[in-house]
């Protein structure tokens, strides 16, 4: 047992001397109080192996085991660390992520501002046609429309002067040309209430048995232009018109020779 002691302390007396070589030739050029430090260290650690194999049956502690149990202990206090951080940050309150800015709708752009913008010009509205105006005629039926019930020529031994066209009492008459308005009203017998215009190139037409008339002496008028209304005023057996022509005033002529002369279509 002691020879094997001393075996052991000689094995540790030359790794004293090992470790000191090492310690030596590292720290060579540095400080002298350093290398004593270092050797005390490796005596003291000499002393203890021989202090622990001298005194026998005593247990030692491996130095690797006391290494192991101090890496150990670090390792658990890192780990209570690092468990205590997670709690820590668990316990935080999170910051509420920021809200996306709303995205904002483009306006609406209008056709026109499209185009523009699209560099294409935009077409004007076409000027809306000019309504046809209605041109009259100068010369018209003086009842549009009315039945020829007597024509010109004698009638009874009598010569009946002019056309009789029949409408319903109270139809229109109307002038039949521009002219003037030469008498009105119950101007001549057994004509009942007439109007006589003068259309200024000699010749004047009449307009006879009316119920009522609607013009003045002088008033100007022109084709379509209402004169009266048709009645049985005069000499009359039923509401009709008496139309005449006089070539000169009271040369009376045939009067529908006259209207289709101008255009005037009477079925005489």
């Amino acid at each position: 047992m002691q020879g094997s002691s001393t075996d052991i302390l000689k094995a540790a007396r030359a790794k004293f001397d090992v470790v000191n070589d090492k310690i030596r030739s590292g720290l060579r050029g540095r400080s002298r109080h350093v290398v004593a430090i270092a050797a005390m260290a490796g005596i003291a650690s000499v002393g203890l192996v021989a202090a622990n194999i001298d005194n026998g049956p005593t247990e030692v502690t491996p130095v690797a085991a006391t290494s192991t149990v101090n890496r150990e202990a670090a390792a658990d206090r890192a780990d209570r660390a690092a468990r205590a951080t997670a709690k820590t940050q668990l316990a935080a309150p999170k910051a509420a992520p920021k809200a996306a800015p709303k995205a904002i709708a483009p306006k609406a752009v209008q056709p026109a501002q499209a185009k523009a913008k699209a560099g294409t010009s935009v077409p004007k509205a076409a000027p809306k046609a000019a309504a046809p105006v209605k041109v009259r005629p100068v010369w018209g039926s003086p009842m549009p429309g009315a039945q020829v019930t007597s024509c010109f020529g004698q009638r009874w031994g009598v010569l009946h002067a002019g056309v009789d066209l029949a409408e319903p009492a109270g139809t229109p008459i109307r002038a039949v040309g521009p002219g003037t308005v030469f008498s009105n009203g119950w101007a001549y017998s057994g004509y009942g209430i007439s109007v006589v215009i003068d259309h200024g190139d000699g010749y004047f037409t009449h307009y006879a048995h009316m119920s009522r008339d609607a013009v003045q002496i002088g008033q100007k008028v022109k084709a379509g232009d209402l004169l009266g209304y048709e009645g049985s005023t005069g000499d009359s057996t039923g509401p009709h018109l008496h139309f005449e022509v006089h070539k000169g005033m009271w040369n009376q002529i045939e009067p529908s020779a006259w209207l289709k002369a101008r255009g005037v279509p009477i079925n005489c």
